[in-house]
């Protein structure tokens, strides 16, 4: 396979520490560049990976933007900068944004119950399993202690969950809802979630699922558009997102979609639910955008809500987005499936580092850097100590647990050792 590179901006020729105007923070090296240079270009000549985008900015600018591979085995088409990818739960953050948004205008509230917009939330129940006299287990319907809040879908503290994760009653209860049976849109997708048990009482659990999904109706009621042309209006026309929208429609836009391997089944089924119901606007993972759209909204995150002179959040608001939520004295507890993962709290959409974690040494990162990923392997991190933004573009659900922490590793190895740890 023929690789494609574009090597941008001075420090990919300056030498391994080139000073910035920052000040004290070097410039990534050279022979860390070409480390991961080397491990995406094996992953790709392996067969493992069909190919990747790889971009990393520093102050602003590019220091290392490469294309790896091919977009689709089948028509061994080569990665491109403008290669469009199923970003699956990179979507929430964006969401999260614009509700974030609406809140800074007075518009919507966390403390708002989520009935107060989809009115059946107002009879959801919380399902709990209990042991009867006989051994047998049988599910019970309680009230929740305090209703589903806008906090709690931004925070994944709803008790909403997805039907893989949790006990084996959840994944009955929602396989045998059937929630994606025939055509649906968000009012009618968080209709049926609102009739389904709630996994945990809200406010208890960080429990990945579709509060984001929830939200995103919650946006449309609010602001009386489409989420995309909600999202478009407000943050993807405005930052230059050009590429980043829940259906492609010209035929330009389908060949430049990236596509797993054939062996890849969990995203090749995920490829065709998305294409079986394009009136779903999924806030929780249906958007498609490109690395070069995805970099400006992470820069616009590591500017602090703020990019090329326009505001977007208040800085109140973004300090509350990327402030732990979730951590001493919330109530909220954490288990198995607490996927921002060791050192790692949880704002409104967002994973931030909050501590070095209990691994010895402590995984590569910083305290304050934010992050999320997807089930398709895309990944981005916005590093505030190193003014870093970096993302990883990738159609991958079998190699993702593997390639993703060792691409992160390989990003901050290419800094000073002082630089490279919390």
């Amino acid at each position: 396979m023929k690789r494609r590179e574009f090597l941008v901006g001075a420090a990919m020729v300056a030498g391994t520490m080139a000073r910035s105007r920052a000040g004290d923070v070097p410039a990534p090296s050279a022979d860390g560049l070409r480390r991961i240079t080397s491990f995406f270009e094996s992953e790709v000549t392996t067969g493992r990976l069909p190919g990747a985008t790889i971009l990393i900015q520093q102050h602003g600018k590019p220091v290392y933007f490469k294309l790896f591979g091919v977009r689709d085995v089948r028509t061994r088409l080569s990665m491109t900068p403008d290669t469009i990818f199923a970003i699956h739960s990179m979507t929430k953050p964006i969401t999260s944004v614009l509700a974030m948004m609406l809140i800074d205008e007075g518009k919507l509230a966390l403390t708002d119950p989520v009935a107060k917009y989809i009115p059946l939330f107002a009879g959801t129940k919380v399902g709990m399993e209990i042991t009867k006299p006989d051994g047998s287990m049988a599910l019970e319907m309680v009230p929740p202690v305090h209703p589903v809040t806008i906090r709690d879908l931004m925070r994944h503290t709803s008790g909403i969950t997805y039907d893989y994760i949790g006990g084996k009653w959840v994944e009955l209860a929602y396989k045998s809802a059937h929630i994606f049976e025939g055509p649906f849109n968000n009012r009618e997708f968080a209709d049926r979630i609102a009739r389904l048990p709630l996994a945990r009482q809200p406010g208890t659990l960080w429990r990945y699922g579709h509060s984001t999904d929830v939200l995103g109706s919650v946006i449309e009621i609010i602001t009386k558009q489409t989420l995309y042309d909600a999202l478009k209006q407000r943050i993807f026309d405005p930052l230059g997102m050009t590429s980043t929208k829940f259906v492609l429609s010209t035929p330009d836009e389908i060949e430049r979609m990236a596509r797993p391997l054939p062996s890849d089944p969990i995203l090749l089924d995920a490829e065709r639910e998305r294409l079986d119901h394009p009136e779903w606007q999924s806030g929780g993972g249906g958007l498609l955008s490109t690395i070069t759209d995805y970099q400006r909204f992470a820069q616009m995150l590591l500017n602090g809500g703020e990019f090329d002179g326009k505001r977007y959040l208040s800085p109140a608001a973004f300090k509350e987005m990327t402030t732990d939520q979730i951590g001493p004295g919330s109530g909220v507890e954490r288990d198995y499936f607490y996927f921002p993962g060791d050192g790692f709290g949880y704002g409104y959409g967002l994973a931030v580092r909050t501590d070095p974690g209990n691994a010895k040494p402590p995984p590569a990162g910083s305290i304050g850097e934010l992050k999320w990923d997807s089930g398709s392997g895309t990944y981005f991190g916005v590093d505030p100590k190193l003014d870093m933004v970096y993302v990883l573009m990738q159609q991958t659900q079998n190699e993702r647990g593997r390639i993703t922490p060792a691409f992160k590793a390989l990003v901050y190895d290419c800094y000073p050792e002082e630089l490279r740890r919390p």
